[in-house]
């Protein structure tokens, strides 16, 4: 009872100083929640960290740009992000338009074209970051299990808890989905599963390096889903391509007019689409809900002090749930990617029925 008489009084103590802190910035002004939501899931040519005394500490990342005319150009973002309008080696960053927020080129005559572009964003650098993260995690289990023998005790620890992982996952979902040839597969599938995880935990932690939106950015997804594609269908069995290009069906829906064909070829595309818009939707749907609580703080700062302070700790408390639920989430989403993919990789390592 005194533990739960704690928690409620720092909810309300954090409710007011923020109601205090939105009501001296925003007062008066109308609050884009919108605005705020989609700038902080969308990529960023910075890595904004807090602000202190009004002034804002951020990482200016590298752009890195080629221009048809004047080829590679490597600059810090700092030099266009916080001079609105002007232009540093003929490039500057759209405020409007289908560029809006990217890197431009300004030609001669004004015309404003999208360079080719390999910069190293927020979401760049938070992929790189998080990488090293399960680089570092599955080597270091991996060390431990070198300096032991057959005959050592169970790990312990760290190491016992990635074990107990890394057995749910190869022996409950990658080996009962795939079957006998499972371990070909399982570097693949246990690679996607941690990285997936690493990500999306990492997503949640609001303060850097943790914050970035990497598994909620479909560039990202598409490439695992390319990745599961081509491992369905590049060690795909001889009768898995029978039943697509030849299936066993009435001759007149195979010839003259190769309709059920056609058909399981469009389904070969569909599996890996679903993989990347199932992960993408799931991990942006959060970070959009968790950010559109927290802006009820500011859309009600200039309400007064009872709706307002209300309000926060209402925001406070659905924001704590909403985490709470994302960290659940994270684990059910690299899960569910990993199950599936293992399911399609089994469909195509189906062998011939002999009657």
């Amino acid at each position: 009872m005194n533990r739960l008489k704690y928690i409620i009084c720092i909810i309300l103590i954090m409710s007011n100083i923020i109601s205090v802190h939105a009501s001296d910035h925003q007062t008066g002004e109308k609050v884009d929640a919108k605005g705020i939501v989609f700038h902080h899931i969308q990529d960023a040519y910075e890595w904004h960290i807090t602000a202190w005394n009004g002034h804002h500490i951020s990482i200016s990342l590298p752009i890195i740009v080629y221009s048809k005319d004047t080829g590679w150009h490597l600059f810090s973002s700092s030099h266009i992000l916080h001079n609105e309008g002007q232009t540093y080696q003929g490039f500057k960053i759209a405020t409007e338009g289908d560029y809006e927020g990217k890197v431009v080129e300004i030609k001669a005559n004004g015309e404003e074209i999208r360079p080719f572009d390999i910069s190293i964003t927020k979401t760049v650098l938070s992929l790189f970051i998080n990488s090293l993260v399960v680089i570092a995690v599955i080597l270091f289990v991996a060390r431990w299990y070198k300096k032991r023998g057959p005959d050592s005790p169970a790990p312990k620890g760290f190491v016992g808890f990635m074990e107990m992982f890394i057995m749910m996952v190869e022996e409950d979902v990658i080996k009962s989905c795939i079957g006998k040839d499972y371990k070909k597969y399982s570097p693949y599938l246990l690679t996607a599963f941690f990285f997936i995880f690493i990500n999306n935990i990492m997503g949640l932690i609001p303060v850097f390096p943790g914050g970035g939106n990497v598994t909620g950015n479909i560039a990202v997804t598409m490439v695992l889903a390319i990745c599961t594609f081509l491992a369905i269908n590049l060690f795909g069995s001889r009768e898995y391509w029978k039943e697509i290009l030849w299936p066993d069906v009435p001759v007149f829906l195979k010839c003259p007019i190769p309709l059920m064909p056609i058909i399981e070829l469009f389904g070969i595309f569909t599996k890996p689409f679903a993989l990347m818009i199932r992960l993408f939707a799931n991990i942006m749907a959060g970070h959009s809900i968790i950010l559109a609580l927290t802006s009820i703080v500011f859309v009600t700062a200039s309400m007064g002090p009872v709706v307002s302070g209300s309000m926060t700790a209402v925001s406070v408390l659905f924001s704590i749930f909403m985490n709470c639920v994302e960290v659940l989430v994270a684990f059910i989403q690299a899960y569910v990617f990993t199950m599936l993919s293992s399911v399609f990789i089994g469909m195509s390592r189906v062998e011939a029925h002999h009657k």
